[in-house]
């Protein structure tokens, strides 16, 4: 059975920004905001914002009028002590009036959401008509997919809280998957992605491999490689 994501995050919480600063992690987040449309004007939310590290990288991109939301208090309280405004709510009960927003984004959460159909519901609807919505989910058809299958058989990495990635919900989506559950009221627009070419975060602690893999990633993440990303972005229009 898996374990309460709440309960999860707010252990994960103690351990979770160490090492996110550069590297992998912070790539990933790079690559993850640039998939972000932002204006100066743009009300924008992020549904599982844990302890704000995109919406960080997205106010240095110049956005100002940013909120976000997450289960955990632990992640929350990170995300608070960096000045970010942020509440404590689930993406399956988003508590904002519909049309709230003009984007709203979610990176590294909806694969651990067991009812994503009423999460995307849920995202949609504070858009406003003709708002972008980017979702993100864990591809079962990359590289990482097929490190996570392994990792389940050998019973997963360790948060550094005598916790194991493995006890948390997770579901691998193929692109078929991911497009199907997409509202009524929405379209597709682009496919982008996160993590192409890299075989494993330990990958990006080697010098000279790791200035390849960031030339590679950023290449590849706006290209038709996308769809073969370890985490895939749909951006998604609002109509």
């Amino acid at each position: 059975m898996s374990v309460d994501p709440k309960a999860y995050y707010d252990k994960f919480s103690v351990t979770y920004n160490r090492r996110r600063g550069r590297g992998y992690h912070a790539l990933i987040d790079e690559i993850q905001a640039a998939a972000v449309p932002i204006s100066p004007s743009s009300r924008i939310l992020e549904a599982g914002c844990g302890t704000g590290l995109v919406m960080s990288v997205l106010r240095s991109r110049g956005a100002t009028d940013l909120v976000g939301i997450d289960l955990s208090s632990g992640m929350l309280s990170a995300a608070r002590r960096d000045g970010e405004r942020v509440a404590q709510a689930s993406v399956t009960a988003l508590p904002f009036a519909d049309a709230s927003f003009d984007v709203a984004y979610s990176f590294k959460v909806l694969a651990h959401v067991p009812d994503i159909r009423l999460a995307l519901r849920e995202m949609a609807r504070v858009v406003r008509p003709g708002g972008t919505l980017v979702v993100e989910f864990y591809n079962r058809g990359s590289m990482r997919g097929l490190r996570w299958k392994l990792k389940k058989l050998l019973g997963g990495e360790s948060t550094g809280t005598q916790q194991r990635e493995t006890e948390l919900f997770t579901r691998y989506d193929s692109l078929a998957d991911m497009i199907s559950y997409l509202p009524a009221g929405t379209r597709l627009e682009t496919v982008k992605g996160a993590i192409v070419v890299t075989p494993a975060a330990a990958a990006m602690r080697i010098p000279l491999l790791s200035s390849l893999l960031t030339f590679l990633e950023r290449r590849s993440a706006t290209s038709a490689l996308a769809r073969y990303a370890g985490f895939v972005m749909l951006v998604v229009r609002r109509l």
